[in-house]
């Protein structure tokens, strides 16, 4: 095997010498220069976390009721071939929109609120009915009733579907809505309520 020395080469760039030996490493750029720059400012730089924003009400809990018995007349109220999906939504003719989407959005604070919770139907019912009378009585505008998302009942939430079947048939109930998500969400409902059948004796 033959072995060839290789020379030291230099270059002339210009009028000035240049070694070989220092041409590998790459000159200073302004980008280089640049980056350097950014890293140093930024150095001391501390991400912002997110606040997350909580909502302007908190959730309530339902409060008990000592509610008057014997007006109830839930025979009234019937069984109605009708769907029920996940979001209930019921408003009389008359009900402006903008009336509506407060109701919804839960800008109308309610003022009393009804759990459902364990109750069988024929338990429910008179429940429900006794709740409504007395807060329209006493002029109430808005109640939150509590029927559930109905999981533990099988594939068909009942209390659910009932409630959705039984404030339509009232006359004293204007609009209903599926609850916001911070107060109940698809297991609770707004119950909008005519100020006309409130008692005045």
């Amino acid at each position: 095997m033959i072995l060839q020395t290789v020379h030291r080469l230099t270059l002339i760039y210009g009028w000035e010498p240049v070694s070989i030996d220092s041409m590998g490493d790459p000159p200073d750029t302004p980008e280089n220069d640049d980056s350097d720059l950014f890293q140093t400012a930024m150095g001391d730089v501390e991400p912002i976390t997110p606040e997350q924003v909580e909502p302007y009400r908190k959730k309530r809990r339902p409060e008990p009721l000592n509610l008057p018995v014997g007006d109830e007349q839930e025979d009234e109220l019937a069984d109605l071939a009708i769907e029920t999906g996940e979001f209930l939504e019921f408003r009389r003719p008359g009900i402006q929109n903008r009336l509506f989407r407060d109701l919804q959005r839960g800008v109308i604070e309610p003022e009393g609120t009804l759990d459902l919770h364990g109750l069988r139907v024929h338990e429910a019912k008179p429940a429900l009915v006794r709740f409504l009378n007395y807060h329209r009585d006493i002029g109430r505008r808005c109640v939150r009733i509590i029927h559930g998302k109905g999981r533990g009942s099988g594939q068909q939430p009942v209390l659910k579907q009932k409630t959705n079947q039984w404030l339509r048939q009232r006359e004293d109930v204007l609009a209903f809505a599926t609850a916001p998500r911070w107060d109940g969400g698809t297991g609770a409902v707004y119950v909008l309520l005519s100020g006309k059948f409130r008692r005045t004796d």
